[in-house]
């Protein structure tokens, strides 16, 4: 039987799987807005848009958008458009999760966006995106630390029942960070956003994985929030059925079970790393471990 640190880096190799040998990374054709590459497209998706000339087009090993398209409205429209069209169609499943959620399409975060995007058609052009996920901690008078774990609602489009940080959510267009950071807790937990605005940013995870649905580059905002010790979440806005509170050790026990939401394993992952719960003498893989919760997207 595979080990507790065996299991943390298969899981993280999946979660990496796009740079593995055998993925499509070498197929995949890159996805150019005004001579910037904003994603990668499989070739089972580069097909189906050749159906569309108007909107994009083949360069060399890329597809770009059409010259005509120079602007940030025409290109969010015109690849909305598009998209709208292959939903009705039902051509790929992650078009039946629609969200109504805009997120923006840029090289890198700290550039301005080129367009938005539906949420839920981001893998098929594999551009990246953006969340904030926030641990709920506390530590006792002895030091001992506790965290706060949510189980998903089982209305969820994605991993419904699974195990989850205390808040979390995708960073929507023209939203900031820290707001989302506020919304989610308030949302989510019912944390009041004086309590929220406590929470620390402690870096970043991020990771590029495909299925079948697409390619998934991904980048999470992380922060720590500690919270009195007599403070209980609520269940909020219904994307949480039940809350949690469990010993760290515990916590660390259920992060390689089927039980957790694997993006939300490794910001947990990363959190014991930084607290020291996980230490390089002491585990084999820790250079593993950390490379894995920081692959360049």
């Amino acid at each position: 039987m595979a080990s507790w640190s065996e299991k943390m880096l298969q899981l993280l190799r999946r979660m990496n799987n796009f740079h593995l040998p055998g993925s499509s990374l070498e197929s995949c054709l890159r996805f150019e807005v005004a001579g910037e590459q904003v994603g990668w497209i499989p070739p089972k998706i580069a097909s189906v848009l050749g159906r569309f000339p108007t909107v994009f087009r083949p360069y060399g090993s890329a597809i770009t958008l059409c010259s005509s398209l120079d602007t940030f409205e025409s290109r969010s429209v015109a690849v909305d458009d598009v998209v709208q069209e292959l939903r009705r169609e039902a051509t790929f499943r992650c078009l039946i999760g629609w969200r109504n959620e805009q997120y923006a399409v840029m090289p890198r975060y700290c550039d301005p966006p080129f367009m938005y995007m539906e949420r839920a058609a981001t893998s098929l052009f594999g551009v990246k995106r953006y969340g904030v996920h926030i641990n709920g901690y506390t530590r006792d008078s002895s030091g001992n630390l506790n965290m706060w774990l949510a189980r998903r609602s089982l209305t969820k489009q994605t991993y419904p029942g699974r195990l989850d940080n205390m808040a979390a959510g995708g960073l929507a267009a023209g939203c900031s960070v820290r707001h989302t950071m506020v919304k989610e807790c308030e949302e989510e937990a019912c944390i009041p956003p004086g309590l929220a605005q406590q929470a620390l940013p402690v870096g970043t995870v991020s990771y590029t994985y495909e299925d079948d649905e697409g390619v998934f580059p991904e980048c999470q905002f992380v922060f720590d929030l500690e919270l009195p010790l007599n403070f209980q979440p609520q269940i909020g806005d219904g994307e949480v059925q039940a809350f949690y509170y469990y010993p760290i050790e515990k916590v660390k026990d259920l992060l390689v079970s089927e039980e957790f939401k694997p993006n939300c394993a490794m910001v947990v992952l990363d959190f014991l790393i930084r607290h020291a719960i996980i230490e390089p003498d002491s585990e084999p893989y820790y250079h593993e471990f950390v490379a894995g919760l920081h692959r360049s997207l």
